[in-house]
């Protein structure tokens, strides 16, 4: 329940993080397929999926919560150890993943797959430089509608591994905007602050229902494709994986380097490494 918990936390931090995917994040800590199966079969197998799933959301709201701010001061006072450590977090999943397709014919489709997938992570990176114009989130029945659709984008996104729903976010120009949102929902809620907590909801609550319907339709969509071309799918995942690093040199400010912060930064990275084999064991 615990390591379940605290795989959830390293999603939920993973998701809010330009460049880094929370999919990536549930590959690497060895939980991606149990949580497509549980989200998919979430009613004729309502108590074992529960069971997975219930942890995994407590850890992510932990994450995005409470470590998003200690992530996001580690990003302005240690930025490159830090975008290492996620790093490291990352290729400590790569053996799990690599081990689905060991032993097999690698096939033209393979290639492809993985190639396609590592050019579309990097190309969303290149493309994602510079958030555009900040969303209009004022409430009215058409930026309702337009909340529910990028709750879905944005959802679908953070299920799929290598693909980062906050880049995504960016890209639509609602990354800030959603984020001051939950920060002041949070500080809302600390001070008691009836009004503003009902303000916040006008937003939070149509971002969040998409990205709950996103979830779901996205995660049934993925067992279909894992059932009919389990091979290309884990090609392609491999694909998104390889180029997550790339991401997120090219999505996130690395500060100055000197000696100091390559050689703690080394230590970042295998700390990271190492993290992620740990909790992708069973």
């Amino acid at each position: 329940m615990i390591k379940m918990i605290l795989k959830g936390v390293m999603m939920g931090v993973a998701n809010i993080i330009p460049g880094v995917s929370g999919g990536t994040m549930a590959v690497s800590m060895g939980i991606y397929d149990k949580m497509i199966h549980a989200a998919t079969h979430l009613f004729s197998e309502f108590k074992k999926s529960m069971k997975i799933l219930i942890p995994i959301v407590i850890g992510m709201g932990i994450g995005i919560v409470v470590l998003a701010r200690i992530i996001e001061y580690m990003f302005v006072r240690i930025p490159f150890q830090t975008n290492l450590l996620f790093i490291g977090l990352i290729i400590g999943g790569l053996p799990a993943i690599a081990g689905k397709v060991k032993g097999k014919t690698i096939r033209l489709g393979h290639i492809l797959a993985f190639l396609l997938f590592f050019g579309l992570v990097a190309g969303l990176a290149l493309l994602g430089e510079q958030e555009g114009a900040a969303a209009d989130l004022s409430f009215n029945v058409v930026n309702v509608v337009k909340l529910f659709g990028v709750g879905i984008v944005a959802s679908a996104t953070m299920v799929i591994p290598g693909v980062s729903g906050s880049m995504m976010l960016m890209l639509m120009g609602y990354y800030n905007p959603v984020l001051g949102e939950i920060n002041g929902f949070i500080d809302h809620l600390i001070d008691f602050n009836v009004p503003g907590l009902l303000d916040g909801c006008k937003v939070l609550a149509p971002f969040g229902i998409g990205v709950v319907v996103g979830i779901f339709a996205i995660a049934k969509a993925i067992e279909i494709i894992f059932q009919k071309f389990p091979d290309h799918a884990y090609w392609a995942i491999i694909g998104l994986i390889a180029a997550s690093p790339v991401a997120i040199f090219l999505m996130n400010n690395m500060g100055k380097i000197t000696f100091i912060s390559i050689a703690t930064g080394v230590v970042a990275l295998a700390a990271g490494i190492i993290i992620a084999l740990k909790l992708g064991e069973e």
